[in-house]
């Protein structure tokens, strides 16, 4: 969680000046919020993507560590899931409205 906020804050700091170009040219806040939040969204959906393929495949040689579970439990891989999504939007959450919180000036007068 505490990755995934600084990457998304290192994303927002460097797209500041898009940012304010967007909101000087009528984006509201929502879709300043949107943009973010979507960007997190694909950063996550890769990371699940090769998370789950690299599980699956490792979960034959861990089978013997894993003591009341199956290798390849679907209750357990649903869950790492849901709970990393859940974190991942709330750590996204806090630099999209650090971005749309942005005054267009502000971000225009730093080019």
């Amino acid at each position: 969680m505490i990755g995934l906020y600084g990457v998304m804050s290192y994303f927002v700091a460097r797209r500041r000046n898009e940012i304010g170009i967007r909101m000087a040219l009528g984006a509201d806040r929502g879709e300043v919020v949107g943009m973010v939040m979507r960007e997190a969204g694909t950063l996550v959906a890769a990371g699940l993507g090769i998370g789950l393929v690299s599980a699956l495949v490792t979960a034959r040689s861990a089978g013997a560590l894993l003591f009341g579970l199956q290798p390849q439990d679907p209750a357990t891989l649903i869950g790492a899931a849901v709970s990393l999504s859940a974190f991942a939007a709330i750590a996204s959450y806090i630099p999209a409205v650090r971005a749309s919180r942005l005054e267009p000036t502000d971000a225009l007068r730093e080019e």
